[in-house]
């Protein structure tokens, strides 16, 4: 969870003092492999959300985080240096869920197939999905007991904690039928 508070300082307003963390503290580098740091090119220009990976070729991420051109990074401790741990794709297809309303923001849920697969490393593995049947940035998880039970969809950008989950379990049957439209990568 502190890593999404770190990731949290970067979707701050200008002055806002930029790279500081609100009501957390630094977590400690690459104990939250699976998060993803998205850099958006949308109509309204550069925009940033953070997301998670969930298979090597997929992150999951909030539908309102969407644009024309998505890069992926991850395996990130301090985003704005190029670290040796770090990958970065864009992505291939951004796949909304279909009931999406940005009105409401309701089914907030979007899935990034990614232009290459990701290598597993100690800094880069997916994340647990809830069987089938916090804190943080939009995009971002809240993981409990190691797998990922919720999406950040909006809140309070003031560093309080979010205000509005998406279940991530009410949408795995969708979760599941799209990415299984999408052959599995080989591992390597």
């Amino acid at each position: 969870m502190p890593l999404l508070l770190l990731l949290m300082a970067f979707l701050l307003p200008p002055g806002a003092g930029a790279g500081e963390i609100i009501g957390g503290q630094e977590a400690r580098p690459h104990s939250h492999p699976y998060m993803a740091f998205l850099r958006i090119q949308s109509q309204e220009g550069l925009k940033t959300c953070g997301g998670f990976l969930v298979r090597n070729d997929f992150v999951l991420t909030a539908a309102h985080c969407w644009g024309r051109t998505i890069t992926v990074i991850l395996g990130a401790h301090n985003i704005r240096r190029k670290e040796r741990t770090q990958q970065c794709t864009k992505m291939r297809r951004a796949i909304r869920h279909p009931g999406y309303n940005p009105q409401t923001h309701r089914n907030d849920i979007m899935l990034l197939k990614l232009a290459r697969p990701m290598r597993r490393t100690s800094a880069v593995r997916p994340v647990a999905l809830p069987r089938g049947r916090a804190r943080g940035d939009s995009g971002g998880p809240l993981v409990c007991n190691g797998v990922a039970q919720g999406i950040v969809s909006y809140g309070d950008r003031r560093g309080t904690p979010p205000a509005v989950f998406t279940k991530i379990r009410s949408f795995m049957p969708w979760v599941n039928r799209t990415m299984r439209r999408f052959k599995q990568p080989c591992e390597t």
